[in-house]
């Protein structure tokens, strides 16, 4: 039990040192050995470009205080050599500077001609990113079924009603006239022959007659 806290409180002690390492960042000594020197081993800019920095790290810059000093300057002050107007200055003598930021930096000497001389440097600080967001679990959205209408037969206005609607039901046609009229046109057909026949023997007749006489 007892090494098991043991090792539980070790753990713990790491973890609050990496993290408390991460948010001081890290300590760069500008030159290297040489140090904030006139004549260094390893140019500046060189220097500068085979490093990587962050925001919340650390420059130092050593040199022998009273004899040099650090200034923190705008671009065209870089290129000018200009130390009459610095952003900032560092004058005693193990000066340190913290990145509150990304983008460049440009630092000089406040020995004019030292930094026409190359005692100068830019240092661009890499920009934060931000933590990614962790990913979210996939749930399908099933969309929701709507209802289907239900067909009704359509209203029918009194209006568009056909006009055998509204005549009412048919009447089935009478049998009584259609037999009157057949036996009316019979009994009359048989009238016109008898009166056909009776005028034809007269006339037959009227004509023997006549050839007699």
């Amino acid at each position: 039990m007892g090494s098991q806290r043991f090792s539980g409180s070790l753990f713990v002690m790491l973890v609050f040192g990496f993290l408390l390492g991460v948010s001081r960042g890290y300590k760069f000594y500008v030159g290297g050995r040489d140090g904030w020197a006139t004549n260094p081993s390893e140019r500046y800019s060189h220097w500068a470009e085979r490093n990587r920095f962050q925001v919340n790290d650390t420059l130092f810059f050593k040199y022998k205080k009273g004899s040099d000093s650090v200034l923190i300057v705008s671009k065209d002050d870089y290129y000018s050599c200009n130390t009459k107007n610095p952003i900032k200055s560092l004058t005693d003598g193990d000066s340190t500077f913290i990145f509150d930021r990304s983008g460049p930096f440009f630092f000089i000497s406040g020995n004019a001609d030292d930094c026409n001389k190359g005692k100068k440097l830019i240092i661009v600080v890499m920009a934060v990113r931000p933590k990614p967001l962790p990913p979210t679990p996939y749930s399908p959205i099933t969309p929701a079924s709507s209802p289907q209408p239900t067909s009704s037969p359509p209203a029918v206005s009194p209006d568009a009603r056909s006009p055998s609607d509204s005549a009412g039901p048919a009447q089935a046609p009478s049998t009584n006239n259609k037999s009157g009229s057949s036996g009316f046109t019979a009994g009359s057909l048989s009238v016109g022959l008898v009166l056909g026949a009776s005028i034809g023997v007269s006339f037959i007749l009227g004509t023997g007659f006549l050839r007699v006489v």
